[in-house]
């Protein structure tokens, strides 16, 4: 871990020589990757939860994950979609989370901020309640 956090400090260090990237809402961006790395924390303890071997953990990244960030406006801003993919798009979290730190990043995003926040925090309850519910009824764990 200290190997790995050396190296991404000198990655950072080295590409702003290349490149100027001034973080607009700094705050914003680091809130926005707290509550998701504890979104995805919440739902990762869930699949694992209901996993009966190892290959079933990987059965919620590979067919529901990321069709969802495809989706979700990683590559490209939901402007560009037809109107029902557009449409779609509005129903799928990861939007809101991409778009919650695009803003805190560079300023711009497809939703307002207030919404980005608002859809990760009841996706982050959502998701806590629940694992609180299937660790407190021990579902899925072992003797």
């Amino acid at each position: 871990l200290h190997l790995s956090i050396r190296r991404q400090r000198q990655m950072c260090i080295r590409d702003r020589f290349f490149t100027d990237i001034d973080v607009k809402h700094p705050f914003i961006a680091f809130a926005v990757l707290i509550l998701t790395a504890m979104v995805f924390s919440m739902a990762g303890m869930i699949n694992a939860i209901f996993a009966r071997k190892f290959d079933d953990i990987a059965i919620i990244p590979a067919f529901i994950l990321a069709p969802l960030t495809y989706l979700g406006g990683v590559f490209y801003t939901t402007s560009l979609l037809p109107d029902f993919w557009a449409g779609l798009s509005k129903v799928n979290p990861i939007l809101y989370m991409v778009n919650g730190f695009r803003y805190g990043i560079i300023g711009v995003s497809d939703i307002s901020i207030g919404s980005a926040f608002a859809v990760i925090l009841v996706f982050l309850a959502l998701f806590a309640v629940t694992c609180y519910y299937l660790i407190h009824k021990g579902i899925g764990l072992r003797d």
